[in-house]
């Protein structure tokens, strides 16, 4: 019988082993270089310590020890560092500038190919001086990309504090702006879009700036743009906020010089203790960041080390492995062509979203002559495009995952999908909706069951969405997965209801099944990764252009 390790987790063999050590000891020569020391923290940490650093990712992976603590596998090194600091480093010590190499541990989804544990090697500047740690920490990690001899790298530049500045100043309630930090945590546009056309009570230029901040990207002169925007908006302290910004441009100046410094308002990490500059750094060609970091002096000061300034990041080695040619599994494509060498690669839904997708693109100046009857291609070129034709369900998962650079298929997908993408454009065409049924005879029994049971049972192509929908309700349900006939659930007595899909409510009727309640209405959209958008301006381009096309159909309908 093979011995396997577990899922996610795997054997380095010496020769990848020996260039690991090789771009381990590149990066810990440049880190040191820069007066950057040693540490090493436990790879088991108390969870409640850890909590009150800063709110972490749910883990899986924890224990409790025979003094009945809880402990957790360390999944990053950001708050174990900080941890350190605040309890071993007195303030008369500080500044700390300190470096670590060391392997980490996170829950991926199965059925992804991700791995769970992988390598960082970063540092931290613990009370150094505001800006100034930004600027040096960013040129730090500039350096380490510039000598390890990575191909085509930026780094990206947003800022937490634009965002929260403005939803003060735009009297947002609490609701409003978690619901706001929400969308742009989930790199959803659209709903953001959606959550400020709802809300009363905001100026033109309010809302202008709510939905224009986290769409701002580009060189050093989206600075004057977040400027503008901010000033329209009435954002009192704004000016603070830009000259900072300002002063991290003069700081890494040899970067603006080069181009390789680029700005994004949409970058939140997913740890929320970021406070000021959050970065990352991206090399064309893999779709995921080689880096990320930023400034987080909540961190400290829920330790108890009030102001305290703290700024750091963590490059990934598995990924610095594939972007450099070595062998490596970081779980996302590396081609090895530059963007300006190939074709933009377009994920093309098949089935009910094809006609009208290949209508919007068309409307957007693409070419899609071939793409109109493609027979049995898999991928048609044409022009500066390549079409690669899947099934709307995986056009997530080859975006996400390198197979495609953007794409368009139904929010559902994108949903139940639950992989880190941008969504774009709601190009409202695929209408339909997701509802809650039963059958008509059983009416009321479902609420009897559920009222002795406890929870309802559910059948459903759809666990994300029906899971969501029954924690907005605050229903617990058990959810049976079907993959097809799923009205038969309930019918059969199996269920008590179904989520499905619908437009027309024909199947549901012919199957004597009634609608309880709505769940949520889905489009299309046109999305991307990421790491994509943010280096390939031929996406953000796109995005422009379709977003011209439904604003111009939209008028025409009027």
């Amino acid at each position: 019988m093979a011995q396997v390790t577990p899922r996610g987790f795997r054997d380095i063999l010496p020769h990848e082993a020996l260039a690991r050590e090789r771009i381990t000891e590149t990066v810990r020569a440049c880190f040191s270089s820069h007066g950057y020391l040693p540490v090493e923290t436990p790879i088991l940490e108390d969870r409640s310590v850890i909590e009150t650093a800063g709110r972490i990712q749910d883990s899986p992976f924890q224990l409790f020890d025979k003094d009945d603590r809880l402990l957790m596998l360390r999944p990053d090194l950001t708050l174990p560092i900080a941890r350190m600091v605040a309890g071993r480093i007195g303030v008369n010590e500080l500044p700390a500038r300190l470096r670590y190499a060391a392997p980490v541990v996170r829950e991926q989804g199965a059925l992804r190919g991700q791995p769970r544990q992988f390598t960082q090697l970063g540092v931290e500047l613990i009370g150094g001086e505001g800006t100034a740690s930004e600027a040096e920490v960013v040129m730090l990690l500039a350096d380490a990309l510039a000598r390890l001899g990575v191909p085509d790298w930026y780094v990206v530049c947003g800022s937490v504090a634009p965002l929260t500045a403005l939803l003060e100043a735009c009297g947002s309630s609490p609701e409003f702006s978690r619901r706001f930090l929400s969308y742009v945590h989930g790199s959803d546009f659209v709903g953001l879009d959606d959550l400020v056309s709802e809300e009363e009570g905001l100026s033109e230029a309010q809302a202008a700036a709510l939905r224009g901040v986290a769409r701002l990207n580009g060189d050093a002169s989206v600075i004057d743009d977040l400027e503008a925007l901010l000033e329209a908006a009435g954002v009192d302290g704004a000016a603070e906020g830009i000259a900072a910004l300002r002063k991290l441009l003069e700081y890494c100046a040899p970067l603006v010089r080069q181009g390789r410094l680029r700005f994004d308002f949409s970058i939140v990490n997913s740890f929320d203790y970021y406070t000021g500059l959050v970065f990352k750094a991206y090399a064309e060609g893999i779709a995921a960041s080689l880096a990320s970091g930023g400034h987080y002096d909540a961190v400290l000061e829920n330790l108890g080390m009030p102001n305290v300034s703290a700024c750091g990041f963590a490059m990934s080695l598995e990924r610095l492995q594939e972007v450099l040619g070595e062998q490596g599994e970081s779980g996302v494509v590396t081609p090895g062509v530059r963007l300006a060498e190939r074709r933009l690669r377009i994920a093309v839904p098949k089935g009910s979203l094809f006609g009208d997708t290949v209508r919007v693109l068309e409307a957007a100046g693409l070419p899609v002559e071939e793409l109109r009857n493609p027979g049995r291609k898999l991928i048609v070129s044409e022009g500066d495009y390549d079409y690669v034709i899947v099934r709307a369900q995986d056009a997530p998962a080859f975006v996400a995952f390198g197979g495609a650079d953007c794409g368009i298929c139904g929010r559902d997908s994108i949903i139940e999908a639950d992989v880190d993408l941008l969504q774009l454009q709601d190009l409202r065409y695929g209408w339909c909706r997701f509802v809650v049924a039963e059958p008509a005879a059983n009416a009321g029994l479902a609420e009897r069951a559920y009222s002795w049971r406890g929870t309802m049972r559910v059948a459903t192509k759809y666990p994300r969405i029906t899971q969501a929908y029954y924690d907005r309700i605050g229903q617990q349900v058990d959810i049976v997965q079907l993959h097809g006939n799923i009205e038969l659930g309930p019918i059969v007595g199996m269920t008590d209801r179904i989520v499905d899909i619908t437009a027309t409510g024909t199947t549901l009727a012919e199957n004597d099944l009634v609608i309880v309640d709505d769940v949520l209405g889905c489009t299309a959209r046109f999305f991307a990764s990421p790491a994509a958008y943010r280096c390939d301006g031929r996406i953000r381009d796109l995005a422009m252009r379709l977003g011209e096309v439904v604003a111009r159909e939209g008028k025409d309908e009027a």
